[in-house]
């Protein structure tokens, strides 16, 4: 058991190491050129709130790992010398929450503030809308949890007679109590026998509920397109990818017309940032900024496209190469993918929407897989929990400038600011407590007894005002017909090769 517990502490410990250097390499990789060698602290935010939002998926497959170093426990104790995951749950949630209500909002502010001030005014500037925020935000949650923070339990109340200790037993599905007069079976029971047991939850009970509902609809909205169009964009850019490289003359050309296009959204700059220092910030200007800054990102791509169909050095033919490799990459990332998005899909219909679900389908298969090997079904759960992850990443990268009641932070490879990291990776952080409640349900029978179950169990489900969105798979339903329509959009657009913006085209 000892052994056991040490080798769980150690993969532990390796992930965590492995998280941080990932994301280390992201925020380096990903980063714009202007934030090079500055901009620091929204930089440490940025890689802290990463790993958070890694750990805490990887958790859930931990809390199983960690339940079954108790399941052949030979004394009553040895549970004790487990990993204490409730404790551990709870930090992560409190280190989320602080993150995304925070310090997330104080690294924006501060990074958005005038350059021209010193650091002391940007600082209290910065604090002084992050508590704000802060006011507001504890107005509307002290309001809430006055009038609707309780939860309602409906229960059946059960009796049976008694009678002397029989021979043998009779017990059938026509007669589950002794002497069969009483209503001792839920199944049997009439309606009368229902009552609600009313109740006020604890007020961070409550904040968790309320976070986990608003990181739902998030959830749902980007899970939902980004598990259909993670795997389909990747298999749909192989298939946009260029066959060819184009002509030197081509080049001189199309190179051209983005150097005149740069100049002219760098004049256009100018005059935004001179009319910033006159002091006349109105709505045009900051529409008109918005306006340059998405032709900036259709620059950057435009060039990136160009580089690629004519690589230039001494190894340009090693340049193409590796470029014809990395689509074939994302063809073969794509396709399982694409077998890992269906088999979630899947899942949630046969085990959440149909009821009685008809099979426990991929719960069955990590409890064997965990028969072949002590943690392999449990490295297969963190892979599809993880997935779900990289969905909601891609269907917010995919839905961000899309959306208009969200503002314009896309993630763009070399090209992303820090307004735009630290937006991203707040937006990650909430709906990762979504992901975990949604992992915990949909893997109800594998991730039984768990610490993150007893946390996402009645309580959430039974919240007054909100419980029927869980009683009637409101997430889950909204979560398939997104998938199904942004499959549908794929197939009938997703073949189109995107054009270049003005007057560049790509030629093949």
């Amino acid at each position: 058991m000892g052994d056991f517990n040490l080798a769980l502490v150690i993969v532990a410990i390796i992930l965590c190491v492995i998280v941080f250097v990932f994301n280390v390499y992201l925020l380096v990789n990903y980063q714009h050129p202007d934030d090079k060698n500055q901009a620091y602290f929204p930089k440490f935010v940025v890689v802290l709130g990463l790993s958070v939002a890694a750990i805490s998926i990887l958790m859930l497959p931990a809390d199983v790992a960690n339940r079954q170093a108790c399941r052949h426990a030979i004394y009553n104790g040895a549970c004790n010398l487990t990993l204490p995951m409730k404790d551990m749950w709870l930090a992560i949630y409190i280190l989320d929450a602080v993150l995304v209500f925070f310090i997330i909002p104080f690294a924006m502010f501060y990074y958005e503030g005038d350059q021209d001030k010193s650091v002391g005014k940007r600082i209290r500037s910065a604090l002084l809308w992050v508590v704000v925020t802060a006011i507001v935000c504890a107005l509307v949650l002290g309001i809430l949890y006055g009038l609707v923070g309780k939860v309602d339990f409906t229960v059946r109340h059960l009796s049976s007679s008694t009678t002397s200790f029989p021979s043998s037993w009779s017990f059938s599905s026509s007669q589950e109590c002794i002497s069969g007069s009483h209503q001792c079976s839920a199944y049997s029971a009439s309606d009368s026998s229902e009552k609600t047991w009313t109740m006020r939850t604890t007020f961070p009970e409550y904040v968790v509920a309320l976070a986990t509902i608003v990181g739902s609809v998030l959830f749902t909205i980007f899970g939902g397109v980004g598990i259909a169009c993670l795997p389909l964009g990747l298999i749909f850019s192989f298939v946009r990818r260029p066959k060819a490289v184009i002509t030197r003359s081509q080049y001189i050309k199309e190179a051209t017309e983005l150097g005149k296009k740069a100049k002219e959204l760098k004049k256009a700059a100018d005059a935004l940032h001179q009319e910033e220092r006159s002091g006349s910030k109105g709505r045009k200007w900051r529409k008109n900024v918005k306006a340059v800054e998405k032709e900036l990102l259709q620059l950057e791509e435009d060039v990136k496209l160009l580089e690629e169909v004519y690589p230039q050095g001494e190894k340009a033919e090693t340049t193409w190469a590796m470029t014809v490799l990395g689509y074939l990459a994302k063809l073969v990332l794509g396709i399982l993918g694409l077998i890992v998005s269906v088999a979630w899909i899947a899942h949630i219909v046969i085990y959440l929407l149909i009821s009685p679900p008809l099979s426990p389908f991929l719960n069955e298969v990590f409890i064997k897989l965990d028969d072949i090997w002590g943690l392999l079904g449990t490295v297969a759960f963190a892979f599809f929990c993880f997935y779900l992850l990289l969905a909601v990443i891609a269907g917010a990268m995919m839905l961000g400038m899309k959306l208009v009641f969200i503002t314009i932070h896309p993630m763009k490879w070399g090209a992303t600011l820090m307004n735009s990291f630290l937006f991203n990776v707040g937006l990650i952080l909430l709906c990762s407590i979504s992901v975990i409640q949604f992992c915990s349900t949909a893997f109800a029978y594998y991730a039984q007894a768990t610490a993150a179950q007893e946390i996402f169990g009645h309580t959430l489900q039974s919240l007054r005002g909100i419980r029927y969105l869980y009683k009637y798979n409101v997430f889950q339903i909204a979560f398939i017909v997104l998938a199904g329509l942004t499959f549908v959009y794929y197939a009938a657009f997703g073949w189109r090769r995107k054009k270049p913006s003005g007057r560049f085209q790509l030629s093949s």
